[in-house]
């Protein structure tokens, strides 16, 4: 939907999850471990970095691939609109407010850990939805559907992903709270960055 001559920070954010996801996937899981959202050793260690190096470690390929290839897709249209500081603050603000619902509804749970970057790309793509929620995109290159309806699939599918994987093991698995807190930030950021949208999400629907 858009190329990476004016999307310097998509791309940053593409080289960055795939040097780490692949690294740690590959020659250094216990890195998973280290970087994930670990609610006692954010709380009772104050390890705060923990907030920022979740979303670059996935649990899984699947999981890496999914995020990516929607952040290809989606990520350079919103930054050529917003433009790269814009878009910085929405995948940061997006992926913050992912991990603060995570925070807010897990806070008695002390073992709870989750890793990805499920929460930002939820964030950018309601962000774009506000924008083109009608846009025509084709799943699988084959499937058409709304962006809106992919959108809404997106959080949907990642919620039963992140269910099915909880279920298997706590440490490093997926956060299902981060993608509506995630989804939630997107929407209010982009507003806040760009009140245009508003109008423009309106007028797309005949208002």
């Amino acid at each position: 939907m858009g190329g990476f001559a004016e999307a310097p920070i998509t791309l940053f954010i593409l080289i960055i999850n795939t040097m780490v996801s692949i690294y740690a996937l590959t020659g250094r899981p216990e890195l998973i471990d280290k970087l994930s959202f670990h609610i006692d050793r954010i709380l009772n260690h104050q390890e705060y970095y923990r907030l920022f190096t979740a979303g670059v470690v996935h649990v899984d390929f699947v999981h890496f691939a999914f995020n990516m290839i929607t952040l290809y897709f989606f990520g350079p249209w919103l930054e050529g609109i917003l433009g790269p500081i814009r878009f910085l603050i929405l995948y940061v603000g997006s992926d913050l407010a992912a991990q603060a619902l995570t925070l807010v509804m897990q806070k008695d749970n002390p073992n709870y850990a989750a890793v990805g970057a499920s929460g930002a790309i939820s964030g950018v793509l309601f962000g774009f939805c506000l924008y083109e929620p009608f846009r025509m995109l084709y799943l699988f290159f084959a499937i058409p559907m709304p962006a809106i309806v992919f959108a809404l699939g997106f959080v949907g599918f990642s919620i039963y992903y992140a269910m099915q994987n909880r279920e298997s093991r706590q440490t490093g698995g997926l956060a299902h709270e981060a993608h509506l807190g995630g989804a939630l930030g997107g929407l209010a950021l982009t507003i806040f960055l760009d009140p245009t949208a508003v109008t423009i999400f309106f007028s797309q629907l005949g208002f």
